[in-house]
Order: structure tokens, then sequence, then C-alpha cells
């Protein structure tokens, strides 16, 4: 059964003839028949009875054609909610990102987006690492704020900000004042490090060389308790820079970049090459890029799995 099949019998009742019907169908009246026998056969039961050249519908031909309206009206309900829709989108978007995007990257891009799509909710789903590809692998999240490189071909990658990860001390620190700093000079002090994540990967292999004489004093997994910590003297640490601006440039914390390379940490808005994006997600992913200076459809920007 089809809709189409379901126009036709309509018609059929509502101009009591086939041959009119065909005409309005633009179809031969034998099609249209067919169509009605094949209906007839689907409900195991007759919809019209032939009364010489005139027809009429069967008891059960007046209860299908009820429902018949009914599923037509809906078609036509549902068709109307997608172009309103298009409209004015509305619904919802999750997006995957951990405590530190959400504070200081996805502020901003929230705003310019609700100007946009005022009647599109946003919902956030604190993750990390991994757990924020699997979350847009696994369709849990629409869209995902990761550090780069993401190697999976299915979800397209684009570059969205570029950080530097540096030393974190309170401003009175005696390398506070230090353009640079080398990881040998760190064995003597207490550290706290982030728990996991991509900037502990980094921060490992940066810290080899020394693993053996480190004092890690805590492990910790949120950004804004590193700052207290590091503000209430309890050791130093690490974080991206724009993380820790405000209390830089309050004279409470310092940043030193690390030797002999900085250490630069690239965040990437990823999402699945083959969702299909409703007007409210297209829009998600402009807003993105016009945030991050970034010109023309995602479409067209390279993905870092293909580098």
């Amino acid at each position: 059964m089809d809709l189409d099949q379901l126009h036709t019998f309509l018609e059929i009742v509502r101009l009591k003839s086939f041959s009119k019907a065909a005409l309005t169908c633009y179809r031969t009246q034998p099609a249209i028949s067919a169509q009605i026998r094949q209906l007839e056969l689907e409900v195991n039961t007759a919809l019209f009875e032939r009364l010489g050249t005139r027809i009429q519908l069967t008891q059960a031909g007046r209860i299908f054609a009820d429902y018949a309206e009914k599923i037509l009206d809906l078609r036509r309900q549902s068709q109307n909610a997608i172009n309103e829709l298009e409209r004015v989108p509305r619904g919802e978007l999750i997006i995957a990102a951990n405590e530190a995007t959400c504070i200081y990257v996805l502020p901003r891009v929230f705003s310019g987006y609700k100007k946009l799509f005022p009647n599109v909710q946003l919902l956030v789903d604190r993750s990390y690492g991994k757990h924020v590809v699997e979350a847009v692998m696994d369709n849990l999240a629409d869209f995902g704020f990761t550090q780069l490189p993401v190697q999976e071909k299915k979800l397209q990658v684009v570059q969205v900000h570029t950080d530097e990860i540096k030393l974190l001390a309170p401003a009175s620190h005696p390398l506070a004042s230090r353009a640079s700093v080398r990881c040998d000079e760190l064995t003597g002090e207490q550290l706290l490090l982030p728990k996991s994540g991509a900037t502990r990967a980094k921060l490992n292999a940066w810290l080899e060389p020394v693993e053996d004489s480190l004092h890690i004093s805590m492990e910790l997994d949120s950004t804004e308790m590193i700052k207290r910590f590091v503000l209430a003297g309890l050791g130093l640490s690490f974080m991206a820079a724009s993380h820790c601006k405000e209390g830089v440039e309050a004279g409470e914390l310092a940043t030193v970049s690390l030797e002999p390379e900085p250490l630069i940490r690239k965040l990437g808005l990823v999402y699945r090459k083959d969702k299909a994006f409703s007007k409210a997600g297209l829009g998600f992913i402009q807003v993105v890029m016009d945030s991050a200076g970034l010109a023309g459809p995602a479409s067209v920007l390279h993905t870092e799995a293909e580098e």
C-alpha cells in the first residue's frame, strides 16, 4: 500500500467514478482499476460495489476511506512541519566537548548561533578525549570538539582553534619571569597534572627524559581546579594559554613556554560525513567556521585524516 493508491482511492470516492478519477489522476482507467485491485488484495476485502454503471463503497470501504483521509492528512501535516522547520529551524543539537572547551571556546560560538537560530536548543555532553569521537561516531552527539589529530575516515574534521600549552605558575614563583623552561628544570617542583587526555599525552612525551625524577603531587580532571590549586601554591601545572588568560591578565598567574619547541594544541570540530544535517545543523557548522575565521563550506575543507 502506498500513498498514491490512497489518493487514487479517495478520488474515486469523491467523484464516484473510475473514469473521472482517471482524468484527475492523469492515468488510464485500466491503470486506476489495477491500483484498486491491488489495494483490495492488500486489505483482503472489496472496497467498492459495482452496480451496473454505478459504484458505491462497501461497509469496509467506508471505514477504509476515513483512515485513508487521516493518513493523507498526516502526510500533509508532516510536510508542512518540515517546510516550517526549514523556514524557522527548531529542535535540538547535541555537542560533545570537554570542560575547558565548554568554558573557553563554546560560549562565543553558542552566542552567535542563538542569534541566528533562537528556537534550536543546544545540549552539551561533557566528554573527554576519545569519548568525544565515540559519541559522534555512535550518533549520541551531532558534533564534537576534540584535540587533533583524529584518525577516523568517517568523520569530517575541521581545525577551529590553535593554542600553546604552557607551564602555569603563581605570578610570584621564581620561574614566572622566564620566557621558557626545560623539563629538567622542573624536577624539584611539585607538579599538578591533568589526569588524562591528549594534553596529558603530550606532556608525558615532553617530560619523558626526566620522568623518574618528577614529583607529581596530584592528577586533576578539571581546568578550574588546576588553576585554583596553582594559585593556592600547591604546585605548578600546564595549561593552554587561552584557558588561563584572565588569571595572567589579573597578575595572579604566569605562563611560560616549554623548550625546545612550543607545545601546540589544535582543536577540531568533528561530525559524521554521512550525516544528513538539517538547516539548523548546517548553520552550526557555518557559525563555528565563522568564529574560527574560516571561509567557504565545510565540505571543501580537508580532514586531518587525509593529511
